[in-house]
């Protein structure tokens, strides 16, 4: 998922997020991980998840993309992927289950 959205970025991002960012670890059905992602030329935030089923993404995007519209993002894309497993524990993807 990524969006438009205003400063700050960085450091002040960190200290403006960082109960939601608690929140999300705390608070997801099925969440593995999250890396959050900042491109501040672009003016655009969002983040890469892994879950543990598709419903649970699913239903991650449909809550998030209101919660991030109701704080001012807009241009909101949430995309939902299958993973190819044997591909990525080529590039050593982090995935559950896989050593690495």
């Amino acid at each position: 998922m990524d969006f438009a959205t205003a400063p700050p970025w960085g450091p002040g991002r960190v200290s403006a997020l960082r109960v939601l960012a608690e929140s999300i670890a705390r608070d997801t059905p099925g969440l593995l991980w999250k890396i959050w992602t900042e491109d501040e030329a672009a003016g655009r935030a969002g983040g890469l998840y892994a879950f543990g089923s598709r419903p649970e993404a699913d239903s991650y995007r449909a809550m998030h993309t209101e919660r991030a519209a109701a704080r001012g993002a807009t241009d909101i894309r949430a995309h939902v992927w299958d993973v190819n497993a044997e591909l990525s524990a080529i590039t050593r993807a982090p995935l559950p289950g896989e050593s690495p």
